[in-house]
């Protein structure tokens, strides 16, 4: 499983809003840096207060916050950006994938409910390939290898095995909760209440 625990410096997730103050990415603070600076984001500061560049840029990182190195000085890395033009609320960028199918089943074996390492994982097609099953969000779920063997080439109805979750493409708001770092941060915590689970 790759590692989702907090980074540092340049490669630090920043949460990116859309005009009306909701969720639309996280991206890294490199990225913020640069829309920060050529004008195409806010970064909010302790009070939410939108900050252009040259304004964030005078502000003295505190001894707890990130902080990149410039010829200028310490700049704080933002946690937190207010896109200046764009207020659409995106569709889902996910990719299928198997990392992905499984954070979006939550490591959760979906026949049993257990939650064995993730070397122990695997993913069924619900309805399998032979039977014409296809790799899809909506035919792909996270089993755990004795689930997986147990199910066979068999539909859910033939084996009385059915998925706990019926499978689907996440929405842009799970998406989002699956891309944010294990450990948020208390500035993103207003923005990230109202999505939906």
């Amino acid at each position: 499983m790759a590692d989702r625990s907090t980074k540092t410096g340049l490669a630090s997730p920043v949460l990116v809003l859309n005009r009306s103050f909701q969720p639309v990415r996280i991206t890294t603070a490199r990225h913020a840096f640069t829309l920060l600076y050529l004008g195409r984001a806010r970064a909010l500061d302790a009070r939410y207060e939108p900050m252009d560049f040259e304004a964030w840029a005078s502000l003295m990182p505190g001894p707890q916050e990130d902080a990149i190195g410039t010829p200028r000085g310490p700049i704080r890395v933002p946690r937190v950006l207010v896109l200046v033009g764009y207020n659409r609320v995106p569709s889902a960028p996910l990719r299928l994938s198997r990392r992905n199918v499984f954070l979006r089943d939550a490591f959760t074996c979906q026949y049993c409910g257990g939650r064995p390492p993730v070397r122990d994982l695997n993913l069924d097609h619900v309805l399998p390939r032979s039977r014409g099953g296809k790799s899809s969000w909506d035919n792909l779920v996270t089993s755990c290898r004795t689930c997986n063997v147990k199910k066979g080439y068999a539909t859910p109805e033939e084996c009385g095995m059915v998925p706990r979750h019926k499978p689907h493409r996440p929405n842009w708001s799970m998406a989002l909760r699956m891309a944010a770092p294990t450990t948020r941060f208390v500035e993103w915590e207003p923005f990230l209440q109202g999505l939906p689970e």
